[in-house]
């Protein structure tokens, strides 16, 4: 009945955990879950009354252009320019998306023919390896170590490269700062990253959607390294930053090359963002800074919290400098050990299996939960 393509992939992984949730809170359980990066905190105050206004507005009620507003791409535009230091034409080379998964499945779509390997980070969202499948690819395990700190090995890469000419992938995905394990890449690794792509003719696809969510400056886009726009373009999403998980609103920027594939696919599969969300987009873009200080904050407090707690029973792990997730090894097989912290506490969390065979051995944690809910969750955790 279903086509090749649906039978080999892995069920969702968070279709999967939302199931073993419901079951449950069927039987009585009060669940604490840790598991989605799905931000509690409404989204501001400001951007909803846009939304309210921006609805109301007729033009808006028409088909959306496929690229978006040019206003909201400049808003993007003056964004990256006011925080990174980067230039970008608004016309050229930014694309609205509907939620930064949209644009991530549709570009494999783009340039990946049948059996063109792919570059994928393992532990890694698994969005990545997907959209590579879908478009007939083949999608090549690239590990994220701790002994490397949860970077991939730059080097390795090269020295395959050189030794064998017939192994040339033709994206290469990575996400910093990086969704599981809240590691964070410094501006060297993206140039490092940046020669070797340019040399080799291989395309760069950044997933940068918590670059604003970091305790320890803000780290870097991948397109600040010169040359970066010939090769590599950055997803980026307002879920994170602002709130609006449910608004379904995103970005891609840089190689005007890359932005143009992208497009493509995109005018043929699906449409335009709705334009009132556009105009709340805006409205975030250009969002006073202690808007997004004042998130940190809380996300800061959260991990501290459940960090200490963590530790006490035992479990290694880092604190993370950015991202609202903890990556905490358990030593033995995820699976179990989700289960066994559901079954003895009540809290759901990610296991690491789910996230690729690397991530085996780990769990992920979220503090995407109230305040009061994660210290709940940690008296739990210490009375295990």
């Amino acid at each position: 009945m279903y086509a090749d393509r649906i039978k080999s992939l892995p069920p969702y992984l968070f279709a999967e955990i939302d199931g073993i949730k419901r079951k449950a809170r069927e039987r009585g359980v009060d669940v604490i879950d840790l598991s989605v990066g799905d931000p509690d905190i409404p989204t501001p105050e400001h951007i909803v009354r846009e939304m309210c206004e921006a609805v109301k507005r007729p033009a808006n009620h028409q088909y959306p252009s496929y690229e978006g507003k040019i206003e909201f791409r400049e808003a993007v535009a003056e964004w990256y320019r006011d925080l990174f230091g980067v230039d970008l034409d608004p016309s050229t080379e930014i694309l609205t998306l509907i939620g930064s998964k949209e644009g991530l499945a549709h570009a494999p779509l783009a340039f990946v023919n049948p059996g063109d390997r792919v570059l994928v980070p393992d532990p890694a969202y698994t969005v990545y390896g997907t959209a590579v499948m879908f478009a007939g690819g083949i999608p090549e395990s690239m590990p994220l170590l701790k002994k490397n700190s949860f970077l991939p090995d730059i080097r390795s890469i090269r020295a395959r490269l050189e030794q064998d000419p017939n192994w040339r992938p033709r994206l290469i995905f990575l996400n910093y700062p990086n969704n599981p394990t809240g590691a964070v890449a410094g501006l060297d690794f993206f140039r490092e990253l940046v020669d070797l792509a340019r040399e080799y003719g291989i395309l760069v696809m950044h997933d940068n959607p918590y670059s604003e969510i970091y305790f320890d400056g803000r780290p870097p886009s991948i397109l600040q390294v010169p040359g970066a726009k010939d090769v590599a373009v950055e997803f980026h999403s307002l879920s994170k930053t602002y709130n609006m998980t449910g608004w379904r609103i995103g970005m891609v920027s840089g190689s005007s090359r890359i932005i143009e594939g992208i497009g493509r696919v995109k005018s043929n599969i699906d449409s335009g963002n709705f334009g009132a969300v556009q105009d709340a987009g805006i409205a975030a873009l250009r969002s006073p800074p202690e808007i997004v200080d004042g998130l940190r904050s809380v996300y800061r407090e959260r991990i501290g919290i459940l960090y200490s707690a963590l530790c006490d029973i035992g479990l290694e792990l880092s604190k993370p400098n950015a991202t609202f997730y903890l990556w905490a090894w358990t030593g033995g097989d995820s699976r179990e050990y989700a289960k066994m912290l559901l079954e003895r506490t009540g809290i759901v969390v990610t296991p690491g299996v789910g996230f690729g065979e690397h991530g085996e051995g780990y769990i992920r944690l979220s503090v995407t939960q109230p305040t009061e809910r994660i210290e709940m969750a940690a008296e739990r955790l210490r009375n295990l």
